[in-house]
């Protein structure tokens, strides 16, 4: 699973990067720059996007940088809330979902992200039990695109409501070296496979819903501080490589 992860990007910087289109509009909450180390469910995040232009319909698709709702919102739900969010979908078996299999059809995309977490239950020296946090990211600190679907909610109690559009982040068994942390990871699309996704024109692409070795290949995992179990806690330091010396979260 991925529920957490961290994002440095500032809508400017994944325009250049992605050659996309900010579509972001500064953010309701006005934060719409800041880095966030600590992302979790629910929170406001950056997505990618391709589509034709609304008044040229005719003309290329382009890619374009909107804020999302980090948990997907079908689109026939009755409100939102009251359910687990929807923050991951598991590849093998996203077609045939009802929440996800309209999105994976016409609404795909891609979430950036510097890396992400995990965490494993292991033994402290007193006996108990603690989890431990793990920070995946590439080696040469480059970003990573995960695939991504996305939808659009409009609340059946309040037509005039502006519509939530919120994402879901795509998951499958880990490979390679990511099985020693856990044993599901996000799914890496590396750039080669990002047109094909994004295509507004297709139906999707069976064969894309696969991990990329090469993509993996170059992720780096390293123990971090135990600061990130709480989502109060957000800054670089949550990065820092981390040895275990210190004080680890206890489980009850």
């Amino acid at each position: 699973m991925c529920g957490r992860y961290a994002t440095t990007a500032d809508p400017a910087t994944l325009s250049a990067e992605l050659d996309a289109l900010d579509e972001t509009g500064g953010g309701a909450d006005g934060n719409a720059g800041a880095a966030n180390f600590n992302v979790a469910p629910t929170t406001q995040v950056f997505a990618v996007v391709a589509r034709h232009d609304r008044e040229n319909p005719d003309d290329p698709v382009t890619r374009r940088i909107r804020r999302m709702r980090w948990g997907l919102v079908p689109p026939f739900a009755k409100e939102v809330g009251k359910s687990a969010p929807l923050f991951n979908a598991r590849s093998e078996s996203v077609a045939t979902k009802p929440s996800f299999a309209h999105p994976l059809r016409y609404q795909r995309c891609l979430v950036p992200m510097d890396g992400w977490y995990e965490w494993q239950v292991e033994p402290t020296p007193d006996g108990k039990i603690a989890k431990v946090p793990y920070y995946m990211s590439p080696e040469d600190g480059s970003r990573i695109c995960m695939a991504g679907l996305w939808a659009v909610w409009r609340d059946p109690k309040n037509p005039d409501a502006a519509p939530l559009v919120s994402t879901t982040i795509l998951t499958a068994d880990s490979v390679a070296q990511l099985r020693n942390v856990h044993e599901r990871m996000p799914l890496i699309l590396p750039p080669e496979r990002w047109d094909a996704w994004l295509d507004p024109d297709s139906l999707g692409h069976p064969d894309l819903i696969r991990p990329s070795l090469d993509a993996v290949s170059s992720i780096a995992v390293r123990r971090v501080s135990p600061k990130v179990n709480s989502v109060r806690n957000n800054g670089p330091e949550l990065l820092v490589p981390d040895d275990g010396s210190g004080e680890q979260m206890a489980l009850l």
